[in-house]
């Protein structure tokens, strides 16, 4: 049986929001718009996407992979610059830079020594990759920074307490640094506590209906979810540090955003 899905297979699958649409006017539930724009929506983006990869794929040239990986990282570091705060100056250069040098370690090491791609920059390997790690990464920061940010804000006379008693602003704040840390950290680890037993990911569920053997399919999961979880730490370690030297000036004073 062919096991790859051709146009007769997807305008057949397109029944399924068809079905959707029709359920929520029978129910009277006022989604039948939404439904149908996010199903156009699905189809564009995604067959844009598609065609765009298969150009850069086949032009696999260094400075293409990489411009499409820094515009990637540029719309996950404005989302989650978005989701933290607009009030506090420089936290876009401090997102971005974190997930810059979580992203590139993160590929560095795994092009170089996982997967020993030839050439290394190659878009097959690295464009997907990067997709996983900085959607990945996107979400953590958005989680550890809005979670320090706010803890900050809460507390400020609990800070400051500390400071009058001769804490460092390192000192004062580290607590509130760590949990933020544990946040952005929790939803990784609670998947690969899960993984494989509670659900299949869509890593390996993709690679199963396109034929890859399921051992081989597990053996590519296990090497995102060590990833993900590398790079979350990396990523909200950095912001952290990063968001933390926004709320204090020169001589050490809390600054109120």
């Amino acid at each position: 049986m062919n096991n790859q899905l051709i146009t007769p297979n997807i305008v057949t699958a397109l029944g399924l929001m068809v079905l959707a649409i029709g359920i929520s006017a029978w129910q009277s539930l006022g989604l039948e718009f939404q439904l149908a724009m996010a199903t156009g929506r699905t189809i564009l983006q995604l067959l844009v996407v598609g065609y765009f990869l298969q150009a850069v794929f086949e032009i696999n040239n260094l400075w293409v992979v990489l411009g499409v990986v820094a515009v990637m990282m540029t719309i996950a570091a404005i989302v989650a610059r978005n989701r933290i705060s607009k009030k506090i100056p420089f936290v876009l250069p401090v997102v971005w830079g974190s997930i810059l040098v979580s992203t590139a370690l993160t590929l560095g090491y795994t092009n170089l020594l996982v997967v020993q791609a030839d050439p290394w920059y190659l878009p097959r390997y690295l464009i997907p990759l990067a997709g996983i790690i900085l959607g990945n990464a996107m979400n953590s920061a958005a989680l550890a920074g809005e979670r320090l940010v706010s803890t900050i804000n809460n507390s400020q006379v609990e800070i400051e307490t500390h400071l009058c008693l001769g804490a460092t602003p390192d000192q004062a704040v580290a607590q509130y640094r760590k949990e933020a840390i544990k946040a952005g950290m929790i939803p990784t680890i609670n998947t690969m506590m899960v993984v494989g037993v509670v659900t299949l990911p869509g890593i390996i569920t993709g690679q199963m209906l396109s034929g890859v053997a399921p051992l081989d399919a597990a053996v590519y999961q296990i090497l995102i979810m060590f990833l993900l979880a590398f790079t979350t730490l990396i990523t909200t370690a950095l912001l952290t540090w990063g968001l933390c030297r926004q709320f204090f000036n020169s001589a050490g004073q809390l600054l109120k955003w």
